[in-house]
């Protein structure tokens, strides 16, 4: 089998073009039954479509090479013209396509060093491509061992342990500053993407206890709603944060919202009570004056670039490590491709013995007419243990030397002495063809 990956990410391709070529499962599911039923995708035999809001990749495993069926096949799909997606595309073939997926799997090639969501993207591409019955053995073990190794890299590595986003710093300084932050009153001030990530990173530490702001009630509902939060709007601010413990702000405003004055009066009636306030907005929200009133606490977007920094660079520390575990488990993959060599002349022995067997014991048993059926059945287990037994040391032999340098002509060898004809089938690795199928064992 010849394993192919066709792809297009953040780096390739601006937005606009993501969305329209991004799959949702069903699409997902719809894609791959294409291929369930045979429709016009060549040689393809197995497929698994990864699709998140930074790239969409189709892995491929093919039984002969493909040129542009993958490119016809997503153009198709999406309704989008070949050319137009063309120069936004990559692809990568055997071994490379390997340590793609592993670098993907592992964090290493997202928008934001060491994501952990990736991981769980993978996976769920492989569970959609098992349900349409397209994940083969040969996908099967390719997305296991990346998610293997995805998995070793979050656990023996600390490249997803810090921060790496505004929003998930702002959540994280929250929680250093307030440790039970289970019990904070926390308020979200606006309700785009960075104060949805922002909810979802608090969640994710515990806190229970928050509030959204909006400049239209609607807005504040529809975030709210999403994390089981309260909603409110900008005529509601000055209440908000008087019963507020951390604030954090992201609006699109080109003004200050929260001034001085206004958390100068919320201090008046709680003046033992610490305020968080993380600005992130640019232009910012937050008066910056604010930070000379007693037990108030300022940040503004400058100070979570500095720690997003040094996040930043502790994970990319961590990347050596992480391709040293990525390159021990491409290897067990390498290693696995070239054990396939040896299966279907593995198949072939064992079926040539067994209709030797057969006919053999079918000449002896009609010879022996009086035999019951008890003697007949210890005969034909005789002969199977006979046969087992025989081919126990070849067949143990010939996986053995699979994953050595000679394995073709090891290959060759095996079926000259047993009198087989090659196979037809073909398998791509590491430049060179050799002979195989994908049979059960």
């Amino acid at each position: 089998m010849r394993i192919h990956c066709l792809g297009i990410n953040h780096t390739t391709a601006a937005v606009e073009l993501r969305e329209r070529l991004s799959f949702s499962e069903e699409k997902i599911r719809v894609a791959l039954a294409r291929l369930g039923c045979g429709e016009g995708i060549g040689s393809i035999a197995e497929m698994v479509i990864i699709s998140t809001c930074n790239r969409i990749e189709i892995y491929a495993a093919s039984t002969h090479t493909l040129k542009d069926e993958l490119e016809i096949f997503l153009s198709e799909v999406q309704n989008i013209p070949v050319n137009e997606i063309r120069p936004h595309l990559y692809r990568h073939d055997g071994m490379e396509a390997v340590r793609h997926l592993m670098n993907v799997s592992a964090g290493l090639d997202s928008l934001v060093l060491g994501e952990p969501q990736i991981l769980g993207q993978v996976m769920r591409a492989l569970e959609l491509a098992r349900g349409q019955n397209v994940a083969g053995p040969v996908m099967n073990r390719l997305f296991q061992a990346a998610i293997h190794a995805g998995k070793r890299a979050r656990t023996e590595t600390t490249i997803s342990r810090n921060p790496a986003s505004v929003s998930s710093l702002a959540a994280s300084l929250s929680e250093r500053i307030i440790p039970q932050l289970d019990q904070a009153q926390v308020t979200i001030l606006g309700a785009g993407e960075m104060a949805e990530l922002a909810v979802e990173a608090l969640r994710k530490r515990g806190a229970n206890r928050i509030t959204v702001v909006s400049r239209t009630l609607e807005r504040a509902q529809s975030l709210a709603k999403k994390w089981n939060a309260e909603a409110t709007t900008f005529e509601y601010i000055a209440p908000a944060l008087s019963n507020a413990d951390i604030l954090i702000s992201s609006t699109g405003a080109p003004h200050i919202i929260v001034t001085a004055e206004m958390v100068e009066h919320a201090m008046n009636a709680r003046p033992e009570r610490p305020l968080v306030l993380i600005d992130i907005a640019v232009p910012r929200d937050v008066d910056p004056d604010a930070i000379h009133i007693p037990n108030v606490q300022l940040y503004d977007i400058d100070h979570l670039n500095t720690h997003l920094e040094h996040s930043l660079s502790e994970r990319a520390a961590e990347v050596p490590h992480v391709k040293k575990i990525l390159e021990e488990e491409s290897a067990r993959f390498s290693e696995y491709l070239k054990s396939m060599h040896m299966l279907p002349i593995i198949a072939d022995i064992r079926q040539q013995a067994e209709a030797i067997r057969q006919a053999e014991l079918e000449k002896t048993l009609s010879r022996l007419p009086d035999l019951t059926d008890a003697e007949r059945a210890r005969i034909e287990a005789m002969t199977q243990a006979i046969v087992k037994k025989i081919l126990q040391e070849p067949t143990h032999r010939l996986r053995a030397e699979a994953s050595c340098p000679h394995a073709p002509e090891y290959a060759t060898v095996a079926r000259t002495l047993f009198g087989l004809q090659n196979g037809d089938g073909l398998c791509s690795f590491s430049g060179s063809s050799c002979p195989i199928s994908v049979a059960a064992d």
